[in-house]
């Protein structure tokens, strides 16, 4: 080779150093060595399109792989938060996790808003509650803070009157009025809608009222109104006290705190959701 080929070859390698080809950039070495991280979320029932979402976005974008764990109810999924089978859930509302600390000695700890979903009453029997009929049944959930926010719901409805409406964890003692003798069935939530068939109406969590088939803003024929006293039903994203602060939870919050969430939320529940993020924030 001649000493000008020679010097040309050198130029030419000389400056594809310089630029930085792809292959080698540093930033690219940085993200290959990125290890991936798992994070277990618990979440109730089988329909979760936004946490979907988030997991394909947090794959893609940050190598955390979120790993979306089914539950069928409102207890497992603290206990199991608390024993570390999973490390974060999302299905409850601050009142609930309150109580069901104070209840169970768990160590659980709210960490961000998703959203609130409002509870109604259905029928496949009347159109509204003004024809329910003297010793009717009304079905409610059985656990403290939803069977409490069923009953206040009656009562804003006109069914019943509470000796104190704004308590969050009246119950079926508290009722003072009952001018039709409603007879109130308390059954787990989840099975509240399987009820409809042998009550005149339901009282039903808007998550088991959706996975039913159920839109609310049209099928309810009593929905709750969102307004101040809504609060402590706002939903929350949970972890364990002592893992609270992790920075691999503030980056899950981040993708799941979008309007893209509150998007797929409000198409694929058909209204059944209203994002609050933006609405309250959560002190450390």
């Amino acid at each position: 080779m001649s000493l000008k080929k020679l010097a040309l070859t050198a130029l030419a390698a000389f400056t594809l150093a310089a630029c930085g080809a792809p292959s080698t950039s540093s930033t690219e070495k940085t993200e290959s060595k990125k290890e991936t991280v798992t994070v277990k979320i618990g979440v109730s029932g089988t329909n979760h399109p936004q946490w979907d979402y988030v997991k394909e976005q947090l794959k893609e974008k940050e190598n955390i792989n979120l790993e979306i764990v089914e539950f069928e109810d409102y207890v497992t999924p603290n206990t199991a938060l608390e024993d570390g089978s999973i490390d974060l859930n999302a299905f409850q509302h601050i009142l609930y996790l309150n109580k069901f600390n104070s209840e169970k000695g768990t160590h659980i700890k709210e960490i961000a808003y998703t959203m609130y979903s409002p509870m109604g009453a259905y029928s496949q029997k009347i159109k509204s509650l003004s024809e329910l009929k003297e010793g009717d049944k009304i079905s409610i959930p059985n656990d403290t803070t939803n069977g409490a926010r069923a009953l206040r719901l009656l009562h804003n409805a006109g069914v019943i009157k509470l000796n104190d409406v704004s308590n969050t964890l009246v119950t079926v003692s508290d009722i003072v009025e009952n001018p039709k003798k409603i007879e109130i069935v308390e059954l787990i939530a989840g099975q509240t809608y399987q009820s409809l068939p042998d009550v005149a109406a339901a009282v039903i969590n808007a998550n088991y009222a959706v996975d039913a088939g159920l839109t609310p803003k049209t099928d309810a024929i009593y929905l709750e109104e969102v307004n101040e006293a809504s609060k402590p039903y706002y939903n929350v994203i949970a972890a364990r006290e002592d893992r609270a602060k992790e920075e691999v939870f503030k980056t899950i919050v981040k993708y799941y705190q979008t309007k893209e969430v509150a998007e797929i939320s409000n198409r694929e529940f058909r209204g059944a959701t209203i994002e609050i993020w933006d609405r309250a924030k959560i002190e450390d």
